[in-house]
């Protein structure tokens, strides 16, 4: 069996690359539903863009849903405290996402204009609520959330819905909206042709050109943000223990990481290269590798937001020395190996299934195919 601190670290990376999963798969699906009522001008249209995802935005919820899974069973108190704290945004999210399966199932049944109509503007909700949400959340996370633990490490959180609102968070938003629009754009342009294309290609563009000059700036911001560093020594190995440690605040210490490992910043250079990448691939309508592009600047995107908080996961600026992170706030040692050995084994399944899905309904989606199918499509 691998030792406790190795078994932190994967958990820590595994949860990472669920989320990056998450917002490569299900993240297309909702940059579509965003793009929706701008790149469909009529009824036969925005059919068209509904069935690019149609058959496939339940399955890449699984990633949704074991992400969720992974971060109770390996984080526990993250789960807790998070869930607490964020409770009103959380609701949001998923009030938002009550749209997606009632407007994809009825959304055609009723062929009235206003009945359609209405359930395309709720898939638009059900598509850039979440990732807005999950963006200011964790711009938030970079400021620290005021929680605090009593001695029965019953946490307490302090804030309000209306604070998690605050201009950086807002940004980080932004790049997070940014991020899905262009993830779902080259999706669209890749299963469309014709007009729909040329719509969802200048959406995708528009989408590449906010998402780098608002991480750009987010990055200059961060630098002037008060982060989070550990002073006191860490066992690495130890039983969690959220309080046993010392944590100060400065401005500046979201940037250590990168001062001690210089190879982390092909991270943030990914995420900006992928997006400007992905529009250059989308102007030459090579837009299968323009889609890859765009996962890749997902990659970058995720992956500067974790490399720069390591190893801290939801600080506090509270009582900072209660700041959760990887070594303090996990699940036991039996829990961690038992659940790898599960992940190594339905991860796999997970992508081959996918994989078969995809290739199976590969190809173009058109307005004659749509004409040709209509009481099958949706």
């Amino acid at each position: 069996m691998l030792d406790y601190s190795t078994l932190k670290i994967i958990w820590w990376l595994l949860v990472g690359v669920l989320l990056i999963g998450f917002a490569i798969m299900d993240g297309h699906d909702m940059g579509v539903g965003t793009l929706l009522p701008f790149v469909g001008r009529s009824d036969i249209e925005r059919r068209v863009v509904i069935n690019t995802v149609g058959p496939h935005w339940d399955g890449n919820q699984v990633w949704f849903i074991t992400a969720g899974g992974a971060l109770f069973a390996a984080w526990p108190i993250v789960y807790a405290t998070a869930f607490s704290g964020f409770y009103w945004a959380m609701m949001l999210v998923l009030w938002a996402l009550f749209f997606r399966p009632v407007g994809f199932d009825y959304r055609s049944k009723i062929h009235n204009a206003a009945w359609r109509s209405t359930w395309d503007w709720g898939l638009f909700i059900g598509g850039v609520v979440p990732p807005l949400v999950f963006g200011i959340a964790f711009g938030n996370l970079l400021q620290g959330v005021p929680f605090h633990f009593d001695d029965y490490l019953v946490s307490t959180y302090t804030g309000s819905f209306w604070q998690l609102l605050n201009p950086f968070a807002l940004l980080v938003g932004v790049v997070s909206s940014a991020m899905i629009t262009l993830q779902g754009g080259t999706y669209l342009a890749h299963r469309t042709e014709g007009v729909l294309q040329r719509r969802a290609i200048q959406g995708a563009i528009g989408a590449a050109i906010l998402l780098t000059v608002t991480f750009i700036a987010a990055g200059f911001w961060l630098q002037h943000i008060e982060g989070f560093r550990i002073t006191s020594v860490i066992d690495m190995g130890a039983l969690p223990d959220p309080l046993g440690k010392t944590v100060v605040r400065e401005a500046g210490a979201w940037m250590g990481n990168y001062a001690k490992q210089p190879l982390l910043w092909l991270l943030p250079a990914l995420g900006i290269a992928g997006a400007l990448l992905a529009a250059s691939l989308l102007l030459a309508r090579w837009t299968l590798t323009a889609f890859v592009a765009s996962s890749l600047a997902v990659v970058g995107v995720i992956g500067t937001a974790g490399a720069s908080m390591f190893p801290f996961i939801m600080p506090s600026s509270s009582m900072p020395d209660a700041s959760l992170t990887l070594w303090d706030s996990v699940s036991s040692h039996l829990s961690l190996a038992i659940m790898l050995w599960a992940t190594l084994i339905l991860l796999p399944l997970i992508v081959m299934y996918t994989s078969w899905t995809y290739r199976v309904m590969r190809g173009k989606v058109t307005v004659a195919h749509i004409e040709a199918n209509e009481h099958s499509a949706y």
